[in-house]
């Protein structure tokens, strides 16, 4: 019997190839991105799967990144998570996709009782459902907006201040969030202006900014326009302080130009990034694929070593995975990652210029 149980277990961990030739059968992690362009995440996660299988692995046995796209008809994100998991055995899924997917993800990992890490949705509601199995390594609109409140009111005594906006779901998530804090803290409402992202020309809403006698712009917009209305500013001889979130760092929707026209004219929300970890990184990641990396690279680099970890803590039982991952203290580049009770990232956010498509503050 003895004999019979040790080649069973030697069977389910071996597979064969057509060949007849043994190879390990890997540990699989799911990553789920916005699109097939969006390839920052794919090469952040990628990097981390290398360097853990050049470090032997779990016990022996090869990570394997598998990497599904989530465009398409709405519900395609659903659909995904579920082949991932089912077809494609997954043991945890990752995702770098906006709040509107992100929830989608939740419902199917929810459901099959697999970890599901967010390394970019910044929607808070995706934790107020109190799901155990879901984690975020990015700070929430309710933290960001409570950060970017703290700066721009209490350290710059700026209180007259505009938010512009579109209509995308992070854009409502994150104004939602802002408004909900400034009330609460019983500073004035922001005066709102709204803007369509496929606007080149933006001449009148800064007509609009001048006559308001703003004295701090908030931008939530996509990274794309956000760069058009900051270069705008510039040509008006506008000196508006501009702030906004991590999401406006999505190099993925950012050319090295508009990203150039950010640096130093922007301050962005961030916890201390690590110095050494980051130069490491940097330095690996433009050795690998040709350039430095930007906060969405960043970000999935940290979730997939944050899920290596926990694999290696726990084991490749779902529930094991999902203890590990609740009771970590990550150093990343990112910094120092914890998680509260639900699931949301832990820790202080500060306010911080752009350089290089990622915040510049450094730990010294």
């Amino acid at each position: 019997m003895f004999r019979i149980f040790c080649l069973f277990l030697f069977s389910a961990i071996v597979a064969f190839d057509g060949y007849g030739q043994s190879k390990l059968k890997p540990v699989k992690i799911g990553l789920l991105i916005s699109d097939k362009n969006a390839f920052a995440a794919k090469n952040g996660a990628e990097l981390a799967i290398l360097q853990a299988n050049e470090k032997g692995g779990f016990n022996g046995l090869p990570f394997e990144l598998v990497v599904r796209s989530m465009e398409g008809p709405w519900g395609t994100g659903a659909k995904e998570a579920v082949n991932m998991i089912f077809n494609d055995e997954v043991c945890a899924i990752m995702g770098s996709t906006d709040g509107r997917n992100a929830h989608l993800v939740e419902q199917v990992t929810t459901k099959s009782r697999t970890v599901f890490l967010s390394v970019w949705a910044g929607d808070p509601t995706l934790s107020q459902a109190f799901v155990p199995w879901f984690f975020s390594c990015v700070p929430n609109n309710n933290q960001q907006a409570s950060a970017l409140i703290d700066e721009i009111c209490k350290k710059q005594y700026l209180n007259s201040i505009g938010i512009i906006s579109d209509q995308e779901y992070d854009s409502q998530s994150a104004l939602k969030s802002f408004v909900k804090k400034i009330k609460m803290v019983g500073k004035p409402d922001p005066v709102q202006f709204s803007v369509n992202n496929a606007d080149l020309n933006f001449t009148d809403l800064l007509n609009q900014v001048v006559k308001a006698d703003l004295k701090a712009i908030v931008l939530l917009v996509k990274p794309g326009p956000a760069a058009k209305i900051i270069q705008q500013m510039q040509s008006k001889k506008m000196n508006i302080p501009v702030f906004s979130t991590l999401s406006v760092l999505n190099e993925n929707e950012m050319t090295n130009s508009e990203m150039k026209t950010m640096e130093n004219r922007i301050q962005v929300t961030s916890s201390l990034w690590l110095k050494s970890k980051r130069n490491l990184f940097n330095d690996e990641f433009q050795r690998k694929y040709g350039n430095l990396p930007g906060a969405a690279a960043t970000f999935a680099y940290d979730g997939m070593n944050l899920l290596v970890e926990s694999i290696k803590k726990g084991s490749l039982e779902r529930e094991n995975i999902q203890k590990a991952l609740s009771e970590i203290q990550y150093e990343g580049v990112t910094g120092l990652i914890q998680f509260d009770q639900k699931g949301n990232l832990s820790g202080t956010l500060i306010l911080t210029p752009i350089k290089d498509g990622t915040p510049a503050i450094l730990e010294k």
